[in-house]
């Protein structure tokens, strides 16, 4: 059956893990939020805690099916090797720049990765850049930039640059890991319940040897649990799918949408001040979304393929 749909409907196939993906970018959306609600709890404790949640929870879903939901682990060490080295070293760099810098601006710059899977796209797959997707992620990018534009010019010797080098490790890693991924596209997505065990097992050594221990309050245990069950867990079965089988620029394109929706969710939590600026970013990035997303207008010569 599956055969027969990949034969039959190869372009829905792709249209529809298109959509998946945006199930990962959403649940992404809430991350920066979620991770200031665990204030005070230090960088990698909260990676191991965090994904241990989603580890656990993947234990239960796929251990219901006996021996045969963990069949899929069963993979050569280069599949765990990237997958473990792209989540385990984004999130580190991840949580620590939103700590080390305001939420926003480091959630905004962690967000040139969508900018850089559309170009990587295009070295990494067979996949045509479209003119549209192009201009859309740019605009995206423009959008983004925006933010930084509100620091003060007499806070410049000020600014957290530690935290910033951090966010855009988190775009290069993150973007070179989607990317990579797509050559492991026979891989169930399955698997990424044990990656999430690899990389809470690494956040704990991590943090026995780095960091002092700190109790989660109620409040923060809240957050952590819904960190491990949304943006770090159920976001990465389907970003898994998506980068596998999905449209890579597309997805690149799309995914400028996290930002707007994280920083509107930082204002509106009290996370975050609101900013004229933030206004024009929302336009450039919703209008970069819509652009990189439409269809041409022109037809298509008889027998031209429709990537996208």
């Amino acid at each position: 059956m599956t055969a027969s749909l990949e034969v039959l409907a190869p372009g829905k196939k792709a249209t529809s893990a298109t959509a998946i993906g945006m199930i990962a970018i959403f649940l992404w959306s809430c991350l920066a939020l979620l991770t200031t609600l665990t204030e005070g709890i230090p960088p990698f404790q909260l990676l191991a805690m965090s994904f241990g949640i989603a580890f656990v929870a993947s234990l239960i879903i796929l251990g219901r099916r006996g021996r045969v939901g963990f069949q899929s682990w069963r993979q050569p060490w280069p599949v765990w090797l990237t997958g473990f080295l792209g989540i385990f070293v984004y999130h580190a760099l991840y949580f620590f720049a939103l700590k080390a810098a305001p939420a926003a601006e480091a959630s905004l710059i962690a967000y040139l990765w969508p900018l850089l899977i559309v170009l990587l796209s295009v070295l990494g797959t067979a996949e045509r850049l479209h003119a549209r997707q192009l201009l859309g992620a740019l605009l995206g990018l423009f959008g983004t930039a925006l933010i930084l534009l509100q620091r003060p010019q007499d806070e410049v010797a000020a600014m957290p640059i530690a935290g910033y080098l951090a966010a855009l490790g988190c775009a290069l890693v993150w973007s070179s890991y989607s990317v990579i991924n797509r050559r492991f596209n026979e891989v169930p997505s399955s698997i990424m319940g044990g990656m999430c065990g690899l990389v809470a097992l690494a956040g704990l050594i991590c943090h026995l040897l780095l960091e002092t221990s700190v109790w989660p309050d109620a409040s923060q245990w809240a957050a952590i649990i819904a960190l491990g069950l949304g943006p770090v867990g159920l976001a990465f079965f389907a970003w898994d799918h998506a980068t596998k089988h999905g449209n890579l620029a597309m997805l690149g394109a799309l995914s400028y949408l996290a930002p707007l929706m994280s920083t509107l969710l930082l204002i509106l939590m009290g996370r975050s001040p609101v900013n004229p600026l933030l206004i024009g970013s929302a336009l450039l990035i919703i209008v970069g979304a819509i652009v990189a997303t439409s269809r041409a207008s022109a037809p298509k010569a008889a027998g031209e393929a429709q990537p996208d």
